[in-house]
């Protein structure tokens, strides 16, 4: 995992695909972690929210949790992809199109990666 903040990240800027990022992702710093720009959850508030109650277009490109195993969806608007790391950043599982009102978990995960799922053209 790679912990250099971009100009965006300093900046609060947008980081992403759509819209403008959330107000309480923007002022998390960025890093870079398989092989995207993400925001770090370094917060409590950061760390217990997740992804939860955004909009996908304020969702940014993801959202990076350290010291974690498990995450929920409850609150969720929007499938989630999700990663489990461990301690290197190397993916130990991933579980895509997440929906809401799940639980998932790798008891050898450092930290888990959510992504807004890829959206498929039907």
């Amino acid at each position: 995992m790679e912990a250099a903040t971009s100009e965006a990240g300093r900046n609060g800027g947008a980081l992403g695909s759509g819209g403008a990022v959330a107000p309480r992702l923007a002022r998390l710093p960025v890093v870079r972690v398989d092989g995207r720009s993400v925001r770090l959850a370094s917060g409590r508030s950061a760390r217990a929210l997740g992804l939860a109650l955004l909009d996908r277009r304020n969702a940014g490109t993801g959202l990076l949790i350290p010291g974690c195993r498990s995450v929920h969806t409850f609150g969720m608007r929007f499938p989630l992809d999700i990663s489990f790391l461990d301690a290197e950043g190397a993916v130990l599982l991933r579980r895509l199109g997440v929906g809401p009102r799940r639980m998932v978990f790798n008891r050898r995960a450092s930290a888990v990666l959510e992504v807004p799922a890829e959206e498929t053209a039907e």
